[in-house]
């Protein structure tokens, strides 16, 4: 927050409702803000200092930087600049960009050409929002993979990743921010500084088949629309007899009422899921994701006994949860099981900030569509095709980076040490 030109900040591990209360809140007071939330990929990324905004002070002054990607260069980057004489308390790619920032702000008339330099140095995707005493300021890497939106209220600009967050306080969407471009925001308004680009745009596809919230729309697209047109092709690629579709919620209910509707079978709610039981693919650790689909899912016997069930979900990268989910709909006397998935077979790693780490962790990587099929227990197992899923965002604007499903990717990822 930013008070008159000083930088106050409040953070810490855990929900946004266990961080913050009434008490906090009325500290927090200035015309400026940023804010981060994040899962945490892993255990080392609970530790207080690895908690965003990262707030630093240096000879230009301070600020603070909230980030989300991942540099595929950001070991090499690192390394130079600890032999340089830097020193990071933190191990995240946010307190290694405010490095960069202090070191370009010694040749640079100001940051935001200290920020144009720094897209030079760093490689991957990114964006992320800069809070000084006298500037808000949000960046997209080059490709656009990463997601960030501009909004106004009233006279305010204000910066965010998705468009639902400017829905939630009132705000009116105004438009993308560009690849690589740099938004500054003071008390002179809003401009932009479009630095050059190293191609098309890339925006990940996997935004839209699971990350990103239905209501939101990105660059251009529905969330919504796109999901919905991922289960009606994913009909029309995949029939099957049954008696019911149900969704696994809840990126994968939108996708399971494009598919009831393009196939004429009806549409139920199969499965209830526990709303204070986060995401669980990205867990940290292969005991806690399964004990969290346990708590996190149930079935309805009323609903699923004694039918040919069509189970969609958006995707399967472990199968811990759909092997889990399937025994849960036997449990309650499902007659079939018909597991259709409204993506290809997530195969490749990302490098670009989605937690999957490494291949051996991806079922589809080692394992063949009929194997994974008897792994989950399913009667039948189908997916989406590639080039289906590449149809389903109606108007993008740009490319779609598909790497986790094709292995093409927008930037040489690093084949180092696991990311």
């Amino acid at each position: 927050m930013n008070d008159k030109g000083t930088l106050i900040y409040y953070k810490d591990a855990g929900l946004v409702s266990e961080v913050f209360n009434d008490t906090i809140l009325d500290h927090l007071k200035g015309k400026m803000a940023i804010g981060h939330v994040r899962y945490a990929p892993d255990v080392k990324d609970d530790y207080r200092e690895n908690v965003q905004p990262i707030v630093v002070k240096y000879k230009a002054g301070q600020l603070a930087l909230a980030y989300n990607g991942t540099l595929v260069n950001a070991e090499s980057l690192r390394k130079e600049m600890e032999e340089k004489g830097a020193i990071f308390q933190a191990n995240n790619d946010a307190e290694l960009i405010a490095s960069l920032i202090s070191r370009h702000r010694i040749t640079s008339e100001n940051i935001e050409e200290a920020l144009v330099k720094i897209l030079n140095d760093i490689k991957g995707s990114f964006a992320f929002v800069i809070l000084t005493p006298h500037k808000l300021i949000g960046v997209r890497d080059p490709l656009g993979i990463k997601p960030l939106c501009i909004g106004m209220m009233d006279s305010a600009h204000i910066l965010a990743s998705e468009s639902c967050a400017l829905d939630a306080i009132g705000a009116k969407y105004t438009r993308q921010v560009n690849p690589g471009e740099i938004i500054v925001i003071d008390e002179n308004g809003m401009r932009s500084i479009q630095t050059g680009t190293t191609g098309k745009s890339r925006f990940c596809i996997f935004e839209f088949v699971y990350f990103a919230r239905h209501d939101s729309f990105i660059n251009g697209v529905s969330v919504y629309e796109a999901r919905l047109e991922a289960g009606r092709r994913l009909a029309m690629e995949h029939p099957v007899d049954a008696d019911l579709v149900i969704g696994v919620p809840d990126s994968g209910l939108i996708a399971a009422l494009g598919f009831s509707r393009q196939s004429g079978i009806p549409y139920g709610t199969g499965l209830i899921k526990n709303r204070y039981v986060g995401r669980t693919f990205i867990k940290p650790g292969q005991g806690k994701r399964e004990i969290a689909v346990k708590i996190k899912f149930n079935a309805i016997r009323s609903e699923i006994e004694g039918k040919r069930i069509i189970m969609v979900d958006d995707s399967i990268v472990r199968g811990t949860t759909t092997k889990m989910i399937v025994q849960m709909l036997r449990n309650a006397g499902a007659k079939e099981v018909h597991i259709r998935i409204s993506s290809p077979p997530y195969k490749f790693p990302c490098y670009y900030g989605i937690y999957t780490p490494s291949t051996d962790q991806l079922v589809a990587s080692s394992f063949s569509k009929e194997e994974i099929k008897n792994l989950i227990g399913a009667d039948s197992l189908e997916y989406l095709s590639l080039e289906g899923i590449k149809k389903t965002p109606i108007g993008l604007e740009g490319d779609l980076c598909s790497a986790c499903f094709d292995g093409q990717y927008p930037i040489e990822p690093y084949f180092g040490e696991e990311i």
